[in-house]
């Protein structure tokens, strides 16, 4: 039986994946992802009045940066032409925490989970950089793929199963 994991040959080596023969089609990834943080942490947050600024408008801007530069930060990602990528922010008073939701889309031959999971992680990480000096104790969490469209496996969508 063949190993599930396309990034390696039949010698175990490493190698980024053949796509030349598959066909190009409308492709799209949803993740999603938190960051848990003190309430007077998310208050600064809220307010505008943390020390580097407008928090979530540079966050927003990092993750789509992020999502455009992913295959220079993922060794066997191929470089895609992304066609849209949107990123928002949910700030929840209740749980303290900001979730991260990230949509990129592209009409290629390979997926854009990366580039949507790559926006997530980099748009949370940089939150916790611009509040760092308010609180060092945040957690980022629950990063993950939501939901992917697009080639020959077709629509995927995260189940209660996932978590």
């Amino acid at each position: 039986m063949s190993s599930p994991l396309t990034h390696f040959d039949a010698a175990g080596q490493a190698h980024m994946v053949d796509i030349s023969a598959k066909a190009e089609t409308a492709r799209m990834a949803v993740a999603r992802g938190s960051i848990r943080m003190l309430p007077a942490t998310l208050a600064l947050i809220q307010s505008g009045n943390a020390k580097k600024g407008d928090v979530l408008g540079v966050a927003r801007i990092a993750a789509i940066l992020a999502s455009k530069r992913t295959a220079d930060l993922i060794p066997l990602c191929h470089p895609i032409a992304l066609t849209r990528v949107t990123v928002e922010f949910e700030v929840d008073l209740v749980s303290s925490a900001v979730h991260c939701h990230a949509r990129a889309e592209t009409c290629g031959r390979t997926g854009v989970e990366m580039e949507a999971l790559t926006a997530v992680q980099i748009g949370l990480l940089t939150i916790y950089d611009m509040c760092k000096a308010a609180d060092r104790g945040m957690v980022m969490t629950d990063v993950r793929l939501l939901e992917k469209q697009g080639g020959k496996s077709g629509h995927w969508q995260a189940d209660a199963a996932h978590g």
